[in-house]
């Protein structure tokens, strides 16, 4: 066969379609792509854009990104669980548009707050604290020393057994 390798993708939509009731015609109609396209997709035998997914995901009231993972366009093992859960969130129905962007928005900080944000996020935040806890032991030092502290004594102990 010619499979694509996005028979997981195929068989996804069938599904997702089938969920939804709608015939292979009317999901074609709805996400403005051709009939034969969308059962070739389907059958894997083509892989779709990530434009394409997007209007079939629109037409399916489904996520874009659930797809995209699907069809090998986002990581599967790093990203899976992240827009399943963004999946969930935005699928609720007993939440409007306005609440489900602010549980988003706390999901990601506290995704960032527990180092699993995008690598740059990470490394950025990683950094600054390392900065915080260098600048929180460079202020311990300080108040030591106006206390005349054993740093103070350190130096001075070293003078007196060398002289």
């Amino acid at each position: 066969m010619a499979s694509l390798n996005v028979g997981n993708l195929g068989e996804y939509l069938r599904e997702q379609r089938r969920n939804a009731q709608l015939s292979l015609r009317q999901l074609a109609d709805a996400a403005g792509v051709s009939n034969p396209y969308l059962s070739q997709i389907e059958r894997g035998l083509r892989k779709p854009s990530a434009e394409v997914l997007q209007q079939v995901a629109k037409a399916l009231r489904i996520s874009a990104e659930t797809l995209y993972v699907r069809a090998g366009i986002l990581d599967a093992e790093r990203d899976l669980n992240e827009v399943e859960t963004r999946a969930v969130i935005l699928a609720d129905p007993t939440l409007d548009e306005r609440q489900k962007q602010v549980l988003l928005q706390i999901y990601e900080s506290f995704r960032k707050e527990n180092g699993f944000g995008s690598g740059e996020e990470r490394a950025s935040g990683t950094g600054t604290g390392d900065t915080a806890t260098s600048a929180a032991a460079e202020d311990d030092d300080a108040d030591d020393s106006d206390v005349g502290s054993d740093s103070d004594d350190s130096e001075t102990g070293p003078r007196r057994t060398a002289g």
